[in-house]
């Protein structure tokens, strides 16, 4: 009996430390990313690892851009494609899990009713799948980051870690690969195209519309119009009616400063 205490209390010691160490490591970090860029998260590496297992060239296309260079089109666009209450709910969208849960009942096609918020802290924090584990720490997560960063916050994170394409993660390669322009230069029509891509970005692609993804696009610029008439529509981001620049995306300026340093030398 002795020796079963012991191994019981010690077993407890472990399940107790592990605990906090969780809940300790879980909490700085989402204080951390508050305001550290999300510059890699765990969905990426799995894509890469699934790109290197079916034999293709593995790439993960990802540059971090703040909001204030994101079009204020793109927040609104995914709000009204994604998550219509984004801004009114505590992270959870309630009216849409239950729908979903109802139809899943009547034996209907089981459909997604994930918050922003949601998505945000699963892309950063956590894998994909469908187990309770998984949920439950989707849950965690969730309500973490609705009180630490709060909704600009997470708009802004989940713009840039969001996948967006084959190896392609966040608005800014988004914008670079699809519409070889800058995040900040998104049109309306743009953005309302790239959130038509987000319930299946390896599907849809952006820089291939189909028939259905145009009328998806004109559903969500509908969406996008309502909100803004309704005052649902958050001020962020900025405006590219307003916007006096070189239009060359930023990675592509980088290439051509790379290079015309190269110039430079050649001639010394």
């Amino acid at each position: 009996m002795r020796d079963l205490k012991f191994i019981w209390n010690r077993l407890w010691i472990w399940v107790r430390n592990i605990l906090i160490f969780f809940f300790v490591s879980s909490i700085l970090a989402v204080i951390a990313f508050k305001w550290v860029p999300v510059y890699r998260t765990p969905l990426m590496y799995i894509r890469y690892c699934e790109q290197y297992i079916d034999g293709k060239d593995p790439q993960i296309k990802h540059q971090w851009v703040d909001m204030n260079l994101i079009s204020k089109h793109m927040p609104a666009a995914v709000i009204a494609s994604e998550d219509s209450h984004f801004l009114e709910h505590n992270g959870f969208d309630e009216k849409a899990i239950l729908q979903a849960r109802l139809v899943a009942l009547k034996g209907g096609k089981e459909r997604g009713a994930s918050s922003i918020s949601q998505q945000t802290a699963k892309n950063v924090f956590l894998w994909q799948g469908h187990s309770w584990v998984r949920k439950g720490l989707e849950a965690y997560f969730t309500f973490l980051i609705e009180k630490i960063w709060g909704k600009e916050r997470i708009m802004e994170v989940y713009l840039n870690s969001i996948e967006m394409g084959d190896g392609i993660y966040g608005v800014q390669a988004c914008a670079n690969e699809n519409f070889h322009k800058n995040a900040s230069d998104l049109t309306q029509s743009d953005a309302a195209l790239i959130a038509a891509t987000l319930p299946n970005p390896l599907k849809f692609d952006s820089a291939n519309p189909s028939r259905y993804m145009e009328k998806r696009r004109k559903q969500i610029v509908t969406g996008m119009n309502y909100l803004r008439s309704n005052n649902k529509a958050p001020d962020w981001g900025i405006d590219p009616a307003t916007i006096k620049h070189d239009a060359t995306p930023i990675t592509e300026q980088k290439s051509n400063q790379k290079s015309g340093k190269k110039r430079k030398k050649r001639r010394r």
